[in-house]
């Protein structure tokens, strides 16, 4: 493992250690986490969790939930066991390939078993774009040729019924995300995530309910930067862990 950092997230309510390099938790971490539909006694996977980022915010808001990570990589698996430890918080490493079903079941995960899964998935695919010659990064921004299908597929197959699924990708990968979840997820709701006002989205947050039937919601679209380049009253309080998306 490279050179490590000490981070806070949530205005210090939350220390996280992770790679100096390569990819690094920030607001898109922020927005998922404070995105999730989570009660106390809720069983909650953060799949491609890395250092725990995600997860640990969902626990520094919610008291009393059941956590999980499910992370590839057995070194950021490391960072994210030392983080929950620091955090004081219990919880399951899986380390796992959630794209191959074998892993999945060689770590312990079982399908239809957890009742929220919040996810980052790679935003990127196998020849669409040049990858990072770095590894962690190359690892945590690219899948497979039609992976993110996939990696969708075997998101929802850990959910029980009625189970709350949430991610956060680009938004120029809407159509694809909602392709991908279509007849698997109902009651989905759309946010887009902008730079400013005046910019196009540049994330967009998706949620839904295995088994639903209800109609797609977009909800109100979030603003990131207001005029002077600073963030929003409401992405500041999202920051500091004193509002949500719900």
């Amino acid at each position: 493992m490279n050179e490590i950092t000490k981070d806070c997230l949530l205005g210090g309510r939350v220390s996280l250690v992770q790679p100096a390099k390569g990819h690094r938790a920030g607001t898109d971490a922020v927005l998922l986490a404070a995105a999730a539909p989570v009660k106390p006694g809720d069983k909650v996977l953060d799949i491609g969790a890395a250092t725990g980022a995600v997860g640990l915010m969902v626990a520094a808001r919610v008291a009393g939930v059941n956590l999980g990570f499910v992370e590839r990589d057995p070194g950021l698996a490391e960072l994210c066991r030392l983080n929950c430890r620091e955090n004081e918080i219990e919880a399951d490493i899986f380390v796992a390939d959630l794209l191959d079903k074998a892993s999945r079941h060689e770590a312990g995960l079982r399908p239809e078993s957890v009742d929220v899964v919040l996810t980052n998935p790679p935003f990127l695919e196998e020849g669409q774009a040049r990858i990072s010659p770095d590894q962690g990064k190359a690892a945590a921004h690219a899948l497979p040729s039609g992976g993110l299908e996939a990696w969708l597929k075997a998101c929802v197959n850990l959910l029980r019924p009625k189970g709350q699924f949430v991610l956060i990708h680009r938004a120029d990968k809407v159509a694809e995300c909602l392709a991908g979840l279509d007849g698997r997820l109902g009651g989905i709701g759309l946010r887009s995530v902008h730079p400013s006002a005046d910019k196009p989205a540049i994330r967009v947050l998706i949620s839904g309910i295995k088994g639903s039937r209800a109609p797609l919601s977009i909800l109100p679209p979030l603003i990131l930067n207001g005029p002077d380049g600073r963030f929003t009253p409401q992405a500041e309080a999202l920051h500091l862990g004193e509002a949500d998306l719900l």
